[in-house]
C-alpha cells in the first residue's frame, strides 16, 4: 500500500526541523519527504493546516489496567498495590485481560501512540489484540516470584511460553520482552536467569527500578545496597535493559546506568499521582542516559495520552528545579519519540527517508493550537490526545479523520463496562 500526505507541517529528522512538505509512504517505510511530491498512491491525505509528527512511543505501561481506571485514587503506591490493585488482578482471566487490552489499544490509537512497551499478565491475549489493532507492541509478562524457588520456575516457564506464542505470530509489530517486575519482588536467581535468557534469545528486558523510597529501603535492608548497584553486581545491566521510573537515583547509580547504556522510561504523571518522587532528569541527561517517556498504567495516571504526558513532564521538572529552562519542549518531545525508539532498538520515532512509517497527523485548525508560532511548543504545551486526527503505523492507516478503522469502538467500550461489573462483584 502507498500513501501520499500533502501540504502538512512536517517535523523532519532528528533535529526536529519544521518544514511545509509532503510525505510519500510505500509499504511500511517513508520513501520521500519533500515539496510538491507527485506519485501514484492508494491513499492521498490532505494535511493542510495540520502537523505530521512521528508517532509517540509509550515506553512503559500496563495497557489492560484501563479496567481499573478510577478504582483506587489518592493512595501511596504500596497501599494502592497491596490493598486494591493486586486483589482485583487476582480475579483477572484471559478474557477480562483481553477486554482491557482492547480498551488500551483503542485509547492509544486515538491519542497518537504508535508503539508501546507493556508489562502485564496473559500477554498472549494482549499480543492478539496488538496484531488485530495494527499497533506496534513490545510485550512482557510481569514476573514475580517473591523469593520462592517454586514460583521462580513457574514464572520462567510462563515467560518462555509467552515468548513462543508471540514468535509464532511471526509479526514484526509484536515483540516479546523479558519483564521481571522489580528487584524487590524478584529473587536474585530469577533476575540472573532472565539475564541469561535475554542473552540467549536476543530479547530486551524491562524492569521497575528505584520507583519509591520504600523500595530503596527494602533493597538496602535486604542486600545492603541500592537497586541499581544490586543489578550491576549480578551482571544484569546492559544496553538492552529499560528500567521504568528511576526516581530515587544517586550519583553512583546514574554513573552505572550511563556506563551500561541503560534506558529509562520516565513516568511523571504516575510518579506525581502516587507521590513517589521526581526523577533527577538534569543529572541523568548530563550523564548521557537515554530517557524515554511512559504513561504507566491507566490506574495510576489515569490515561494513556502521551501528549498530556509531555506537558506534565516539562512542567514537573521546571517547578521542581525552580528553573524554567529545564526540560525544554524539544528535549521532552524527543523523549516521547526518538528516545523511546532508541530504547527499543526501533527504526522509528523520527520522520525521514528510510524510517518506518509510524506517524500521526494532528489537527492544528483549532483555537488552542493557533497561531502556529512554534509547532513543538504547541505539541508539548497546548495539544492533547483528542487533537490527533490520523494514525499510521507500519504504513497502514489505523485511524482516519478520527475514525478507528481496525477496531470496533462501541463493542470495546461495552465489553469493558461488562467486565468491570463482574470484577467488582
Amino acid at each position: 500500500m502507498s500513501i501520499l500526505i500533502k501540504n502538512g507541517y512536517v517535523i523532519y529528522g532528528e533535529n526536529l526541523e519544521i518544514m511545509k512538505a509532503d510525505i510519500y509512504i510505500e509499504g511500511n517505510k517513508i520513501v520521500k519527504v519533500g515539496k510538491n511530491l507527485s506519485a501514484p498512491a492508494d491513499y492521498v491525505i490532505d494535511a493542510k493546516g495540520k502537523v505530521i509528527s512521528p508517532g509517540f512511543i509509550n515506553l512503559h505501561t500496563h495497557s489492560p489496567m484501563g479496567l481499573f481506571r478510577g478504582l483506587a485514587d489518592d493512595l501511596p503506591l504500596m497501599d494502592w498495590l497491596k490493598n486494591h490493585i493486586w486483589p482485583k488482578e487476582a480475579k483477572l482471566t484471559r478474557e477480562y485481560t483481553k477486554a482491557g487490552a482492547y480498551l488500551g489499544a483503542l485509547e492509544m490509537i486515538k491519542t497518537g501512540t504508535t508503539a508501546f512497551l507493556d508489562m502485564y499478565f496473559y500477554m498472549d491475549a494482549v499480543a492478539e489484540v496488538v496484531l488485530e489493532s495494527g499497533l506496534r507492541g513490545y510485550l512482557s509478562y510481569g514476573m514475580i516470584d517473591l523469593g520462592e524457588p517454586d514460583k521462580t520456575e513457574k514464572e520462567i516457564k510462563v515467560a518462555l511460553e509467552t515468548m513462543k506464542f508471540i514468535e509464532k505470530l511471526n509479526s514484526e509489530r509484536v515483540e516479546f520482552v523479558f519483564g521481571p517486575h522489580a528487584p524487590y519482588t524478584c529473587s536474585i536467581a530469577l533476575l540472573k536467569k532472565v539475564r541469561e535468557l535475554a542473552n540467549e534469545h536476543k530479547k530486551l528486558i524491562t524492569i521497575h527500578v528505584a520507583e519509591t523510597m520504600t523500595e530503596i529501603g527494602q533493597i538496602a535492608e535486604r542486600y545492603g545496597r541500592s537497586p541499581v548497584v544490586l543489578l550491576d553486581d549480578i551482571g544484569f545491566l546492559a544496553d538492552d535493559v529499560i528500567i521504568a521510573h528511576g526516581v530515587w537515583l544517586d550519583s553512583k547509580d546514574i554513573h552505572i546506568l550511563a556506563r551500561h547504556r541503560v534506558s529509562i522510561a520516565h513516568n511523571p504523571a504516575s510518579n506525581m499521582k502516587l507521590a513517589s518522587g521526581v526523577m533527577p532528569i538534569e543529572r541523568l541527561l548530563n550523564a548521557g542516559v537515554n530517557i524515554g517517556l511512559g504513561t504507566d498504567g491507566s490506574a495510576s495516571n489515569n490515561n494513556l495520552d502521551m501528549l498530556e504526558e509531555m506537558k506534565i513532564a516539562a512542567l514537573l521538572h521546571k517547578v521542581h528545579n525552580l528553573d524554567p529552562t529545564v526540560a525544554d519542549a524539544k528535549t521532552i518531545f524527543k523523549m516521547a519519540t526518538q528516545n523511546g525508539a532508541k530504547a527499543l532498538h526501533l527504526n522509528a520515532g523520527v520522520i525521514k527517508e528510510g524510517a518506518l512509517a509510524d506517524l500521526v497527523i494532528i489537527d492544528f485548525n483549532q483555537p488552542h493550537l493557533r497561531p502556529i508560532n512554534s509547532v513543538i511548543s504547541h505539541l508539548v504545551y497546548s495539544a492533547n490526545g483528542n487533537d490527533v486526527e490520523t494514525t499510521i503505523i507500519d504504513g497502514k492507516i489505523l485511524m482516519l479523520d478520527r475514525e478507528v478503522l481496525t477496531l470496533d469502538e462501541e463493542k470495546i467500550l461495552e465489553k469493558a463496562e461488562g467486565v468491570v461489573k463482574k470484577l467488582m462483584g
